[in-house]
C-alpha cells in the first residue's frame, strides 16, 4: 500500500536508520540516528535526527516529530522544513536523556517545540 504522496505505508528501521536529513534547499542537517516507538500506542515516539559536532565530538540529538520527515526518493534523504538555526535552538541532548523514563519527556518537547499534532491525544477521542 502507499501514502497519498506514493511512499509505501511500511518502513524498515534498518532503511531509516543513518538516512541523511537536510532543509528545503538541499543542505544537510543530520542524519537519522534511531527512531523510538511508543509502544503503548503503536506509534513512532519520534526520530532521533544527530546534529553538529564533528566525527561524533560535540554532537546533538534531537527528537523530531516523525510526520516532520518526508523521504525524497530522488536524493535518498529526508526532508524536513527546518532551518539550521531551528535545529540550534531546538530540544536536544544525549540519547539516553532523550529516552529516560520512556522518552515522554523529550517527545512533549519535541511536539510542542515543533508545533506538531500530538498523536496521543486523537488516539483517545
Amino acid at each position: 500500500m502507499t501514502t497519498p504522496s506514493g511512499h509505501t505505508e511500511a518502513v524498515r528501521a534498518t532503511s531509516v536508520i543513518n538516512t541523511t536529513v537536510k532543509d528545503r534547499d538541499g543542505n544537510k542537517l543530520g542524519d537519522v540516528e534511531d527512531i523510538v516507538l511508543d509502544k503503548l500506542s503503536n506509534n513512532i515516539m519520534f526520530a532521533v535526527l544527530s546534529f553538529g559536532g564533528f566525527l561524533g565530538i560535540g554532537e546533538k540529538y534531537h527528537p523530531l516529530p516523525w510526520e516532520l520527515l518526508d523521504y525524497d526518493e530522488d536524493d535518498d534523504a529526508y526532508v524536513v522544513e527546518l532551518t539550521k538555526e531551528q535545529l540550534q535552538a531546538a530540544p536536544a541532548d544525549s540519547i539516553e536523556e532523550l529516552t529516560r523514563d520512556d522518552g515522554i519527556r523529550y517527545r512533549d518537547l519535541a511536539y510542542n517545540y515543533y508545533k506538531t499534532p500530538r498523536y496521543w491525544d486523537s488516539a483517545t477521542h
